[in-house]
């Protein structure tokens, strides 16, 4: 139970994120790499928050059906990880904007 928690967290971490960063009049994307203590503080968030809007009855079932999702790579969770990792895949261009 938990290598599976272990590998459920290690499919939800994000790599990259992006923050706004304002230039001039515009307000850029701009991806940063995220910190080990954020990293583990966004994949928790991401799973719990994944796991409040599914179907079963008790958060305790959601919660597990979650973390098996995730451990599987697929679920709601691991999907808001790559949602983030395309958003600052797209944004790359502005990567001189970090600071």
């Amino acid at each position: 139970p938990l290598s599976l928690l272990e590998q459920a967290l290690d499919n939800v971490r994000p790599i990259v994120e992006v923050k706004s960063r304002r230039v001039g009049g515009a307000t850029y994307q701009v991806p940063v790499e995220v910190r080990a203590v954020r990293r583990n503080t966004l994949a928790m968030r991401w799973v719990i928050d994944a796991s409040r809007k599914r179907g079963e009855k008790s958060m305790a079932r959601r919660l597990a059906g979650e973390l098996m999702d995730a451990a599987e790579s697929r679920g709601a969770a691991v999907k808001k990880r790559e949602d983030v990792h395309r958003m600052a895949e797209a944004n790359k261009a502005f990567a001189h904007y970090r600071w």
